[in-house]
């Protein structure tokens, strides 16, 4: 049988953090599946179309892992892939309580579906997707922190 696990997340934009998760979590199961979440309550600077191609290039075609967009239930999409687990990243203390309840809640919708969670590489263990936007948004040097793919777009996307 093989191992399949979702990635879910926004993504906005994908960080060197995020594709360390990806990596690591391809030495546990068979495959991953990034699901990009459409999600505009956070009102995304990229479109959803983007931060998947984005995050497309950034990984260059890797073995055993698939990136698309999704929008719903993170458990309904969990169940219609057939996977087993949501890989989920814990950077600090502050990220547990949030998670927990994300965990809790989705083992209540569906039992079968179990919640794994990564730390990231020490050298990503600071990075947030927001913390980038916001030093990209004032011309800050964000090279070390994301793929040079999202370094391109952000520039573009700040005038910078």
């Amino acid at each position: 049988m093989i191992r399949v696990a979702v990635y879910p997340g926004t993504f906005d934009p994908v960080t060197n953090g995020h594709i360390d998760l990806v990596e690591r979590s391809l030495r546990i199961f068979d495959k991953v599946i990034v699901a990009v979440a459409e999600n505009p309550r956070k009102a995304p600077l990229f479109s959803l179309e983007e931060r998947v191609a984005l995050f497309k290039k950034a990984m260059r075609n890797r073995r055993n892992m698939v990136i698309e967009g999704f929008d719903g239930l993170l458990v309904d999409y969990v169940k219609n892939k057939r996977a087993v687990g949501i890989i989920r990243g814990l950077r600090a203390v502050s990220d547990f309580e949030y998670e927990l309840q994300m965990a809790l809640m989705n083992r209540r919708l569906d039992n079968t579906i179990e919640t794994v969670y990564l730390m990231p590489s020490e050298d990503y263990s600071f990075i947030t997707s927001t913390i980038v936007k916001e030093a990209a948004s004032y011309g800050g040097d964000v090279s070390s922190l994301v793929p040079a793919v999202v370094v391109a777009k952000l520039k573009e996307r700040f005038n910078r």
